[in-house]
């Protein structure tokens, strides 16, 4: 049977979960075989794991401009990996603090920047998990551009100050790959962008209506609407439309890429079953999230699957689902998934 474990945002970490579904597994004599993955978002570095040669600690600057250190994942010693939400993440914020109207990407530009002085040579930026909506021009930032209004200002940081966008005086670009690794499919504007996960990142109903404004300006002085209505772009707050225009950079699905370099599809060939689950899953999960991706991959396989998530609405047909109660203890997901392997065993007659 396999197994994969990502983290349950804000509750159970990627350990937390693989070591809670590896005893349910086993408790149904059966033999796991788990794997971490991710889809960009959280736990990338842990889903790369076994295939980093190193991790090394950088300076840089959290979504409100505060100093950090960060950690980096290298594949080689040219390919380095970031997880964006290490440095302009949701988990960075204590609750009150969080607004994007005012939260900035400029510690990822200092981090690139960083990590292209470490001699990188391509760099993987998982996109999830942001504070952020400022369309990577606070990354754009670091490197140094410059967002003016129309009396020239410098406009103040965060997505809030968007709508006044007039020009972006231009900066340097790092000499580097950037590969952007997407949770999500969704362009940067529209009803189906970026705005859709504004209320996730902290902002109220009329913040919605301005962050997305200050999205649609941005396409219109950088003329990029090419580059806005591309699968991802609006990934992190549009940190994915960033990447393509400040950054000339490319996007891939976050949740394929990491499979693919796990041996997932191999892992398949002869399983009784797939096992996996996330805090929450909704229409969103099917648009590029790793769940999505390990159920759609699953079904192509033949394998049954079973799908974890204390909220689930949305679920494809045939797929054994636990849910509910709310948010979950490593107990509590350990006892679902005996339940939820129990029920989809029956269902096939074993």
């Amino acid at each position: 049977m396999v197994v994969v474990a990502q983290a349950f945002k804000e509750t159970l970490t990627p350990d937390e979960v693989a070591r809670a579904l590896e005893g349910a597994v086993r408790g149904a004599g059966l033999d796991p075989v788990v794997v971490c993955g991710s889809d960009g978002g959280d736990g990338l570095l842990d889903a790369l794991q076994v295939l980093l040669r190193r991790r090394t600690v950088h300076a840089a600057a959290d979504p409100l401009g505060r100093p950090i250190r960060v950690e980096v994942g290298w594949l080689d010693g040219e390919a380095a990996v970031i997880e964006s939400r290490l440095v302009c993440g949701l988990g960075l914020l204590a609750t009150s603090e969080r607004d994007p109207l005012h939260a900035t990407t400029r510690g990822l530009g200092l981090l690139i920047a960083e990590v292209v002085a470490a001699d990188a040579q391509t760099v993987y930026v998982g996109l999830g998990g942001s504070a952020t909506m400022d369309g990577g021009v606070g990354m754009a930032r670091a490197w140094g551009f410059v967002p003016r209004d129309a009396s020239g200002r410098e406009l103040d940081e965060g997505g809030g100050a968007l709508p006044e966008l007039e020009r972006i005086d231009t900066g340097e670009r790092p000499a580097v790959r950037l590969v952007g690794l997407c949770d999500v499919r969704s362009p940067l504007t529209g009803p189906r962008g970026a705005r859709l996960y504004a209320r996730q990142k902290g902002a109220a109903p009329d913040a919605e209506d301005t962050l997305a404004a200050g999205l649609e300006r941005l396409v219109e002085v950088t003329a990029g609407e090419e580059q806005a209505g591309r699968p991802g772009a609006g990934a992190a707050g549009g940190l994915g439309f960033g990447l393509l225009h400040f950054g000339m950079g490319e996007l891939e699905a976050g949740a394929a890429w990491v499979l693919e370099r796990v041996g997932f599809d191999e892992l398949l060939e002869g399983a009784a079953m797939v096992v996996t689950g996330e805090g929450t899953f909704d229409g969103t999960s099917l648009e590029g999230k790793l769940t999505g991706e390990v159920m759609s991959r699953a079904r192509a396989a033949d394998v049954p699957a079973v799908l974890l998530a204390p909220q689930a609405s949305g679920v494809p047909e045939g797929v054994v689902v636990e849910s509910g109660g709310g948010r979950w203890s490593a107990a509590d997901l350990a006892a679902r998934a005996s339940g939820g392997i129990a029920r989809a065993l029956r269902l096939l007659g074993q």
